[in-house]
């Protein structure tokens, strides 16, 4: 844990990272980042735009690249997008320079929070459920992979969920560097 000051978010469409950054962010007085959030400042586009215009290629590429400059920064709450980690770059980004948080939520809550949207372009003319279980398939071993700490979301409360992260974070913290020799 030593040197991992940063807070990476992971995890599916709906499962609250960009609710739980910015709640956790400012329990502990951190900046909080949204990738792609970002990735829509700088090019000007929304992500459903972009995703037309460049495909997802285009958008991964992008993400690659703002992910790489803001893992870079320090003390930072970053709340990824769903598919950052199919990109092995980002995921080793992620779990060499910061404190990766995987937020886990059920098929069923994540239908009912990013079916809310017209900005998830995955979703786009599929049945959500469906095209959700898919991707899970998919994305769970990787989630999984790189993730220091592992918690729910479902049926929790913004709150809740960023008090139980910024608890266990602060209790890695105080604990010391593994011993090399070990």
């Amino acid at each position: 844990m030593i040197g991992k000051h940063n807070i990476f978010l992971i995890g599916p469409m709906g499962s609250g990272k960009t609710a739980v950054g910015k709640y956790l962010a400012r329990m502990l007085d951190y900046p909080f980042l949204d990738s792609d959030h970002e990735i829509e400042q700088r090019s000007g586009a929304d992500i459903p735009l972009i995703f037309e215009r460049e495909g997802e290629a285009g958008f991964r590429r992008r993400e690659r690249e703002v992910i790489a400059e803001l893992t870079a920064r320090p003390r930072v709450v970053l709340a990824t997008g769903g598919g950052a980690i199919l990109d092995a770059d980002n995921r080793r980004e992620l779990a060499s320079r910061g404190w990766v948080v995987y937020l886990e939520t059920s098929i069923t809550q994540q239908a009912e929070r990013a079916g809310r949207t017209s900005h998830r372009p995955l979703l786009h003319g599929a049945d959500p459920k469906l095209r959700l279980e898919e991707l899970m398939l998919a994305r769970e071993p990787l989630y999984r992979e790189i993730a220091d700490m592992r918690t729910s979301t479902d049926r929790r409360r913004v709150r809740s969920v960023a008090e139980s992260i910024a608890q266990e974070y602060k209790t890695c913290l105080r604990q010391p560097a593994a011993s090399a020799s070990g």
